[in-house]
């Protein structure tokens, strides 16, 4: 009976996954008919426009092509409107197996038991939800209707709908997600010289497979590529996925778009968390300045809110890369003293992640780097053995250091103007690059034994803070040929600040 039940469990999720596609291609299938509609309405107000101009004399074409239109809508809106309702009918038999499935696992009686359990199998294996093409047999453009009658006004009575391309075929192993950048690439199913350019629309998602119509973003658009791949440059990556379609264009019209896909940017995303960072701070998500007049005003205002906030409201939560349950955010104290520090809200419990940090022109002193939880809180950064960075200070001397466990390693390279840190969390590395060179500064080798935090220190100017990346092709290749600048965490116990 164990094992029954554990089937019919298996059953179960597998009949609500399956409710759940065949709802987001219903949602398809009605987006499709609505779009089908207005789509319907402009092309065919495009055509009463060209028909106005050559009044009587177009008349009999007129009625032609309005006709061909209406029945090409007729016969998708048919198309569509028996999908649906094959959708619908399959799902409320499914709902109706689900249900009876739920309520088959409260039968207590074995033999009852086995008896609904081997009928539950059996309408299974008929049920039409898994026999439906999950793909519209239509879609809602109209193009292929589109007329431009520039050159026929001299040729009515070869008038015609315009050529449209056929859609574009992405081929997903072609396409390229690296360097925060993502290149897709797609071909024609045939040649087609008449073929002036494409357009590719692409959207943020957090949902594998194929695009849902509800609750996503809109489509953002590149006009007028020449050739068959593109490269979108600079992106942030505060998305698990990116949804692509190209569709050809020639001279006049727009065909059809190419099967959607689905690529993978998954990267490191946290904020600045203001919850416990130092009151002489002043911290926005990605950004922090130093506040010498901050504490005085805001200390007893702060206290007031942390003490309502332990007897009462629970504070937002810090999110966690890893498996782990995320830890509250405001569940540490607040820095204080001298310790002028901030830590990000995402703990790193494993995995290799890249952040950037661009500090003020007039920046006295600050220290980028990471740390435990335990962090205290009048604990600076690099003076505890629960903290690694880099320091840089150009108030009184100007000094750029490695710093861990109150021992400090000078490094003998120019300050760059943005630092890259890369942590590798299993590997046991923290690795500082100048981010535009990609030059190594400085490695620590240790062993993580808690999840990290991003940690940054500022005295007298400001941080710049850049996530959502992924780990460089160049830091990649720089780990791999143990670049001979590499220090390690054990290189610094020789050496007293």
């Amino acid at each position: 009976m164990d094992s029954q039940k554990e089937a019919l469990q298996r059953i179960i999720s597998t009949l609500a996954n399956k409710n759940d596609e065949i709802q987001n291609f219903i949602d398809t299938l009605n987006h499709t008919l609505k779009g089908l509609q207005e789509n319907s309405s402009n092309i065919l107000s495009e055509l009463e426009e060209e028909f106005d101009s050559l009044y009587s004399m177009l008349d009999d074409v007129k009625e032609s092509m309005v006709s061909s239109i209406k029945q090409e809508q007729v016969r998708k809106s048919q198309e569509l409107q028996s999908q649906l309702s094959q959708c619908n009918n399959a799902l409320e038999n499914s709902e109706e197996l689900l249900e009876f499935a739920t309520r088959s696992l409260d039968i207590k009686e074995p033999e009852e038991f086995s008896k609904a359990a081997r009928q539950i199998k059996d309408r299974v294996t008929m049920a039409s939800a898994f026999r439906l093409s999950l793909k519209p047999k239509v879609s809602e453009n109209m193009t292929h209707l589109m007329v431009d009658f520039s050159q026929e006004r001299q040729m009515l009575q070869t008038l015609k709908f315009l050529p449209v391309p056929k859609a574009p075929e992405i081929d997903p192993v072609e396409c390229l997600v690296a360097d925060n950048s993502v290149t897709v690439a797609w071909r024609m199913p045939e040649e087609d010289n008449k073929i002036d350019h494409f357009v590719m629309e692409y959207r943020k998602t957090n949902f594998d497979g194929l695009p849902r119509v509800k609750d996503e973003r809109c489509w953002e658009m590149i006009d007028n590529i020449k050739g068959s791949e593109y490269t979108l440059s600079g992106l942030k990556f505060d998305s698990k996925y990116m949804n692509f379609r190209v569709r050809a264009c020639n001279k006049a019209v727009a065909g059809e778009y190419s099967d959607p896909v689905t690529l993978e940017t998954k990267a490191l995303n946290f904020s600045l968390d203001n919850s416990s960072s130092h009151l002489n701070l002043k911290v926005e998500d990605s950004c922090v300045e130093w506040d010498p007049t901050g504490g005085k005003g805001q200390e007893s205002k702060i206290k007031g809110k942390e003490n309502k906030g332990r007897s009462g409201t629970p504070s937002p939560k810090r999110t966690s890369v890893g498996s782990r349950p995320p830890a509250v955010r405001g569940s540490r104290d607040r820095f204080t003293g001298e310790s002028y520090t901030v830590l990000g809200d995402t703990a790193i419990e494993n995995g290799q992640h890249y952040w950037e940090v661009k500090a003020q022109k007039d920046c006295k002193s600050y220290s980028v780097g990471v740390a435990y939880k335990t962090l205290g809180k009048f604990d600076q950064l690099g003076k505890t053995n629960t903290s690694w960075c880099i320091h840089v200070n150009s108030w009184l001397q100007n000094t750029f250091a490695a710093k861990h466990n109150n021992k400090v390693k000078v490094l003998d390279v120019p300050v760059p103007e943005k630092i890259g840190v890369f942590c590798d969390f299993d590997g046991g590395q923290l690795s500082f690059y100048d981010a535009h060179s990609k030059q190594l500064l400085y490695s620590f080798k240790t062993k993580f034994t808690q999840p990290v935090l991003p940690g940054f220190m500022i005295w007298c100017g400001g941080l710049s803070l850049s996530t959502g990346m992924q780990v460089p092709s160049a830091v990649k290749t720089l780990q791999r040929s143990e670049n001979g600048m590499t220090g390690s965490g054990s290189s610094l116990n020789n050496v007293t600040q």
